[in-house]
């Protein structure tokens, strides 16, 4: 054969030489002594420009004002890796020329050859030095002339080279790197001499001011490359380069990541989704019914084009997987000197090589394409669950609390999500075990019917398991859903908690659901234990069982067989562990569909329970005839009865009545939000509805007023003037752009309710409901927004407002007075005055509140003469109001660095710091089992190489050759190997899940313990959606994900040890190839992981606001709907649900393209190794040599192995990747056990006597509060005393400090100077809960909790039954409780949503006179209810609060006017204190004019009846 190749190059020669060309130059010696000196020409060339470039730089170290451009040249980046290439390219020919020629003897054209690929290694090098420092910002506008010429001459002895190689040359060695080179050449060529115009023209493109961007960053602006990239880009992931090269450059933040593909978009999905669903539950009859079944069918539909092409990458991965397997035993015969053709050897390897292409890149494409339609499934379920939110009936609503249809959206529709990688599982078992069966029959002929036995019997072992599973992992689901339930509600809840000290009680509570959960799953995690005990035992268990089948059958055992047989139980071995896997997920998918499917069965609001009429066609805005309501629709009792009701257009009409009778339950009638039983509602026009509890947005004012119009300024002027806001928003630090921290609470409940107000003013409706929204704010505010709004703005309007305050009730033209769920009288004031009856009692408790104004006017001599001998010095208030405002100056002096209470969620920045896998590996038992861990592994993995070494090594490479061992001897030493294996794996996958379990509790418990202990300002700025995040989403990737990944990295780390190990005992040169490959694998690596990492963050950061954005819908979901804004809502949920599938999105795209490239870097490798094993001579690998190392059975081995190089390498950069992304759930925990701790419960060295406060003097010294460091000062220095068993109101403006005052009494906030004493007691030196378990408020926002009245009234079971009767019937609640069926136990549903606010008040009434503590707060405690019920509660007060003191906030001036001492607040000074008498007697006190308007507004009712 060479010398017939010989033969033609010489005839090629001689015809060249006939035409005149000079032998010389067409001898390849002569050629390599040319590239070698242009090769070292250019090397001094370039040292030479480096150390010139390097002085004129140090010259001109001074222009620090160049004007030198940050201009990257084109191509620069393909440029710069493909001299790298060439570098790397020519450094593995040098050492591959060096080792063979060093056996083979060396020659004059082999030293030059070998100085040539020497020459070109440093030539490249350099260049690509070069190119990256001196070249990357140099302002040049093309590339040096030295380069471009060096290109052109690189290119033509390339092409030279080839020529004469491929006609002369009768070595591929020669001819082969020169075909690399002349492409190189010709792509150096191209970027050198055609792009160098482009480059020009970009020029002029570049920003003019230098260092300034000519634009910020439109990565969110641009649609992702994916969109239109074309097929090469698609097959490669290139089109993920702009992003990975964005992320490596600087962090990358959401702005940075592109919008996606609108087929990926939920706008684009949802659509298909919903249709799908409807149309098969239109043919059924039921469109509310939603069946697993039609849900299913829906999803598919929703992704079909990348469930069918998935499905088709997996068949043609599972078809070339098998593929190497089937040319083992072909691979070892040759290796042993059988050829059966010429060439054979190249033919095995290209077809290894082939398969392995095929298999790496159907094996990419697969992963994204399950996880793209897993995203796009996602997407659409959690749309769908939205929606369903927001059309939910109030009934449906009870039966799913808000933290159980969170759990839908985050955990469910995610988990449905994810089933995306177990889609193709079950059938592609099935194919892979027919493969296997296929090919152990080709090598074991019958044998391969045991094998089949044996891997079904290790498959029916896993279903056992698979349902022990299944059964935890429902029971884990369920346990869970209660945890997030009372988490939501405790956080939701947690400034009440910290008033009463109660939150360690309600933590206790969440731990006790913790640890049920916990007990599901410990045993969930040892199941998965036992699962992965099988998955590795199981390639041993079959191959035992194989190979002793094949031996009593007699069917001979050869190790090219053996090893083809093992290499196919590696492969059996993915598709049985993933079984169990399967399986459990198909079971939590199901039930995660059952969940999803059963909430959105749900009934909904009827949508024809109101008759619209279109504006202008009626006279009538509201008329509802023989209407008959009930919350529960099943229930034969209404709540409302025989509901008769017309309103004219422009008519007010007042509804009016005491707690319970069903005011607000009539205006939820009106807007449909209350099941209808019977009768007919219309309705003209549009709405708009304020509810008694304010529902304010997270985000800033202005949107939260103007609620999806379009800004109109003087309209907004006029609404804010008329609501009261001017002067609030000049106080804030941004006015109408300060941001609303989640449930407005950084905003007062009058404010809040003054905002809610000005929303729905400003949406200019036609017919508006009012329930009760003046009981909020004090009496001068209430007056200026019923004079402002309803009688001004609102005039020409038809207004429905549900009040208490009597003296609102003359200007309607129509009272309704509700009574057991009845309108019981209907009328003008005064015809409703003449009836007497229900009305009378209204205005009868209303006039005798008047008559105390008098009363107190009349004594106030008596009271200053009594109180004169208390107030002492308090009596020149107004002289100290003077110097405490010369002391305080303007707020602008102390107001500090202005900022928003709400801040952007903190996300850690740059790498995962080692300290925190420190921290998590160390959590449990100090990190002991680690090291116990990893030797498991390292011993099972020693064991396996040596039981297959083993079998390499004792079988005959053929039939004629003798056995090493006996047959028994064979297999009782595979045998004891693998024992010994699965011992090993058996302990490391126990101690795994032990120490996982172990950190879950121990980060729960410290994370936790740190939230309950936070201060009240950490709750105020933080979204409760943030803090569900982690104890859901990040708890559960620490309970079941992360242990396992920490795992898998260093598993799979000392596998690829194990194959390297075994790979280098056949050709240590592997190691040529390996160690560049794996540095290439590692940059690859430190390139993509700053994208990958941020992306991560992001997808943590990203999905807090939707799950915000849908507690806030599914609480606000009322008010949402009287507006219609119900498809701006849905808008704004499918843009927060985008952002956070566009992280997710392009992380699964940015881990295919790394995995990729280290899939065909390993492929590199896995091909040398073959091509070297191939080039061997014949009898090198020959046991005679060396019976211990170098055989032929150890080089099957090591091809064995290396047919899962590419999976491994690829595999340990992917869970090293993977890690950090799940770390990151670690880092975000972390943060939250690092929270700033509010000061102890108790100090044991300062605690307080057991009958603290025994008089209840409360003590205020120059006290100024702020809530935060960047905010203004609240409190500007008071000082007063609140007298011991005393009665002390408080008024003041909304705003003016009330509420602050009592936080910083009860130490929510703790003043920034300044002190508080009660009776002594610096309150600043004992423990909180010392504190505050001796003071009793009732609050301004009622709150009740999930659970019974009995828990309700006594949270920390410290009374009896009879204690709690006796309370209730106190505060007139004891009758209502006995009518229910449980009495003390009957269910409270969540937010106490089946009680009226006004009863809510009266349980927390309830619940201080159980506590009778020595202080008591009222803080608008009676603004919800009647005025009837106000006074019946301050009978209860003064009956048994005698000896308290009695701390009052009260908007109603009769709340307070029976008070030893009135202290009246004006932005956070006093304005006065004093006794109501002598502050009445002053009639220019501030007091005295509110109590005189507050009269006047109310005796104008009396006034007016004449004119009515």
């Amino acid at each position: 054969m060479e010398f017939a190749n010989t033969m033609k190059g010489m005839s090629v020669f001689k015809s060249l030489r006939y035409v005149g060309v000079d032998e010389s130059l067409l001898n390849p010696i002569f050629l390599r002594v040319i590239s070698c000196s242009f090769h070292l020409g250019l090397f001094l060339v370039i040292l030479g420009l480096w150390v010139w470039k390097k002085t004129r730089k140090d010259n001109d170290v001074g222009n620090k004002h160049s004007t030198r451009r940050n201009v990257r040249f084109m191509y620069y980046k393909p440029t710069l890796f493909c001299s790298i290439g060439l570098a790397i390219f020519s450094f593995l020919l040098c050492l591959l020329t060096h080792f063979y020629w060093y056996r083979t003897g060396w020659s004059d054209e082999k030293i030059i050859t070998l100085s040539d690929f020497t020459l070109k290694v440093l030539a490249w090098l350099s260049i690509s030095v070069f190119l990256n420092t001196q070249l990357i910002n140099s302002g040049e506008k093309k590339y040096p002339f030295v380069l471009r010429a060096w290109w052109g001459i690189f290119f033509s002895i390339s092409c030279y080279s080839l020529v004469i190689d491929l006609f002369y040359g009768k070595k591929t060695q020669f001819w082969v790197p020169d075909v690399v080179f002349t492409i190189m050449g010709l792509f150096f060529c191209f970027v050198g001499f055609i792009v160098k115009k482009e480059s020009e023209e970009n020029m002029l493109e570049e920003p003019l001011l230098n260092g300034i961007d000519s634009k910020k960053s439109t990565g969110d602006q641009t649609v992702t490359p994916y969109a239109n990239a074309n097929i090469f880009s698609l097959f490669t992931f290139s089109w993920m380069c702009p992003l990975i090269s964005v992320g490596y450059k600087k962090i990358l933040d959401l702005e940075d990541v592109p919008q996606l593909d609108v087929n990926d978009s939920v706008r684009g999905t949802f659509p298909i989704f919903r249709e799908k669903l409807e149309s098969v539950g239109g043919a059924r009859g039921d469109c509310n019914l939603v069946t697993t079944l039609m849900l299913v069918k829906a999803l598919i539909f929703t992704a079909w084009k990348e469930i069918v092409l998935s499905a088709f990458f997996v068949l043609i991965y599972s078809l070339a997987s098998f593929v190497g397997p089937y040319l083992i035993d072909t691979l070892v015969q040759y290796l042993n000197g059988k050829r059966d053709f010429d060439n054979e050897g190249y033919v095995l390897v290209a077809a290894f090589f082939v398969a392995k292409l095929v298999e790496c890149l159907a094996q990419r494409h697969w992963f994204f394409k399950v996880q793209q339609g897993g995203y796009r499934a996602r997407a659409a379920l959690v749309a769908k669950i939205y929606n369903k939110g927001l059309t939910l009936s109030c009934q449906s609503k009870q039966s799913h609390t808000s933290g159980e249809i969170i759990n839908f959206m985050t955990v469910d529709a995610e988990r449905i999500g994810d089933f995306g990688w177990y889609m193709h599982d079950p059938w592609m078992v099935i194919i892979e075990v027919g493969l296997a069966l296929v090919i152990l029959y080709k090598n074991l002929g019958l044998a391969a019917i045991a094998a089949f036995v044996a891997t079904i019997l290790v498959m029916l072992l896993n279903i056992p398991l698979g349902s022990l599973q299944e059964k935890f992992q429902e029971k884990l689901m369920e346990s869970k859903d209660k945890r997030m339930k009372a988490t939501s509600e405790v956080l939701r809840n947690m400034r009440i908690l910290k008033l009463q000290a109660w939150e360690m009680k309600f933590l206790s509570r969440i731990l006790d659901l913790r640890s049920t959960e916990a007990g599901w799953l410990k045993k969930y995690v040892y199941t998965s234990a036992m699962t992965t005990f099988v998955f590795w035992v199981s390639p041993t268990f079959i191959s035992v069982t194989t190979f002793g089948a094949a031996m009593l059958m007699g069917i001979p055992l050869e190790s090219g067989k053996i090893l083809s047989a093992l290499a196919t139980f590696r492969i059996l071995q993915e598709p049985i562990y993933s079984l169990p896997d399967t399986i459990s997920m198909i079971a939590q998918t199901k039930v995660s569909l059952d969940r999803i499917a059963s909430f959105l069965s749900l009934d909904d609001l009827q949508p024809d329970v109101i008759e619209k009429l279109p504006k202008g066609s009626s006279d009538i805005a509201v008329e509802i005839v023989d209407g008959n309501f009930a919350w529960d629709p099943s229930s034969s009792t209404p709540l409302l009865k025989d509901v008769n009701l017309k309103v004219l257009n422009g008519m007010r009409v007042a509804v009016c009545g005491t707690v319970g009778s069903g005011k607000s339950s009539l205006l939820s009638s009106i807007l449909g939000e209350m099941p209808k039983l019977s009768g007919n509602i219309k309705l003209g026009g549009t709405k708009a509805y304020v509810a008694q509890s304010p529902w304010i947005q997270s985000g800033k004012i202005e949107e939260n007023i103007l609620f999806g119009k379009e800004m109109q300024r003087e309209k907004y002027d006029n609404v804010l003037e008329a609501c009261s806001l001017t002067k609030d928003l000049e106080i804030l630090s941004f006015g109408d752009q300060t941001v609303i921290g989640e449930r407005g609470i950084n905003l007062s409940g009058g404010q809040k309710q003054r905002i809610q107000i000005a929303r729905a003013l400003y949406q200019d409706a036609d017919v508006y409901l009012f329930d009760d929204p003046f009981s909020a704010v004090d009496a001068h505010t209430g007056t200026h927004l019923f004079n402002e709004c309803i009688m001004g703005l609102l005039n020409s309007k038809t207004v429905l407002y549900v009040t208490h305050q009597v003296e609102f009730l003359p200007a309607a033209d129509l009272i309704l007075v509700m009574k057991d769920g009845k309108i019981s009288q209907a009328g003008k004031y005064n015809d409703l005055l003449k009836l007497g009856s229900d009305f009378m009692e209204l205005v009868g408790a209303h006039q005798d509140a008047l008559t105390t104004i008098d009363t107190v006017k009349g004594e106030a001599l008596r009271k200053s003469e009594e109180s004169s001998g208390m107030i002492g010095d308090n009596t020149n208030v107004q002289d100290k109001k003077v110097a405490s405002d010369g002391q305080n100056g303007k707020v602008d002096d102390i107001v500090g660095p202005k900022g928003q209470i709400v801040q952007e969620e903190e996300r850690e920045k740059g790498s995962v710091g080692i300290s925190v896998y420190w921290k998590y590996i160390t959590t449990a038992y100090g990190g002991a089992l680690v090291p116990v861990v990893l030797l498991a592994q390292t011993g099972f993995q020693i064991l396996q190489i040596g039981s297959n070494y083993w079998m390499a090594w004792a079988t005959p490479v053929s039939k004629s050759d003798p056995p090493p061992v006996g047959s028994s001897v064979l297999i009782i030493v595979y045998v004891a190997l693998g024992i010994a294996s699965a011992l090993c794996i058996f302990a490391r996958s126990m101690l795994l899940v032990t120490a996982g379990y172990k950190t879950a509790s121990l980060l729960f418990h410290k994370m936790h313990l740190c939230i309950f202990r936070a201060p009240m300002s950490f709750f105020d700025a933080t979204p409760s959606g943030r803090i569900l995040n982690r104890a859901s989403t990040d708890q559960s990737a620490i309970d079941l994900n992360i242990p396992v990944q920490v795992g898998s990295f260093a598993f799979t780390i000392i596998q690829l040890i194990g194959i390297i190990a075994v790979m280098s005992q056949v050709a240590w040169q592997v190691f040529i190839v390996f160690i560049p490959v794996i540095a290439i694998c590692v940059w690859l690596e430190q390139y993509y992981i700053p994208s990958a990492r941020e992306l991560a963050r992001l997808n943590g950061t990203c999905k807090a606001p939707v799950i915000q954005h849908f507690a806030e819908t599914i609480s606000g979901s009322s008010t949402i709907r009287s507006f219609d804004q119900e498809s701006r809502f849905q808008d704004a949920s499918m843009k927060l649900i985008d952002n956070y599938s566009r992280p997710k999105f392009h992380t699964a795209a940015a881990m295919e393209w790394l995995c990729m490239r280290l899939d065909m870097l390993s492929l590199i490798t896995f091909a040398f190794s073959l091509i070297f094993l191939i080039s061997l001579p014949v009898g090198t690998i020959d046991p005679i040599f060396s019976p211990c190392f170098y055989f032929t059975g150890v080089a099957g081995l090591a091809v064995i192995y290396g047919l899962n190089l590419n999976v491994l390498q690829a595999r340990v950069v992917w869970n090293l990747c993977m890690m950090e992304n799940r770390i990151i759930s670690v880092e975000r925990i972390l943060q939250y056990t690092a929270l700033p701790s509010e000061p102890p419960l108790i100090i044991e060295s300062n605690r307080p006597d057991p009958n603290w406060p025994s008089c209840g003097e409360v003590d205020f010294s120059n006290l100024q509060v702020r809530y935060a460091p960047h905010m203004p000062l609240v409190l500007r220095g008071l000082t007063c005393t609140f007298f011991g068993g005393k009665k002390t109101g408080i008024v003041g403006r909304t705003g003016s400090g009330k509420s602050t005052l009592i936080q910083t009494l009860f130490r929510i906030v703790d003043p920034v100077a300044g002190q508080i004493k009660i009776d002594g007691t610096n309150i600043s030196s004992i423990g909180l809960h010392d504190l505050r378990s001796r003071l009793s408020i009732i609050p301004q926002d009622p709150t009740m909790f999930d659970g019974t009245v009995r828990s309700n009234l006594d949270p920390l079971e410290e009374h009896s039954d009879e204690q709690i009767w006796e309370a209730l019937d106190k505060c007139q609640l004891g009758d209502e409780v006995r009518k229910k069926d449980g009495k003390l136990y009957s269910a409270v549903s969540e937010n106490g949503e089946n009680w009226s606010v006004g009863q809510r008040q009266l349980v927390c009434l309830g619940r201080v006179l159980l506590k009778k503590s020595k202080v008591l707060v009222l803080d608008e405690a009676t603004a919800s209810v009647d005025t009837a019920t106000d006074n019946l509660i301050q009978q209860t007060l003064r009956l048994h609060f005698t000896d308290s003191t009695v701390i009052t906030i009260a908007h109603r001036i009769t709340s307070v006017l029976d008070s030893d001492m009135v202290l009246l607040l004006e932005h956070g000074l006093i304005a006065e204190y004093d006794t109501p008498g002598r502050l009445l007697e002053n009639e220019s006190s501030l007091f005295a004019k509110l109590v005189a308007e507050y009269s006047m507004r109310s005796n104008s009712s009396f006034e007016n009846l004449s004119d009515t």
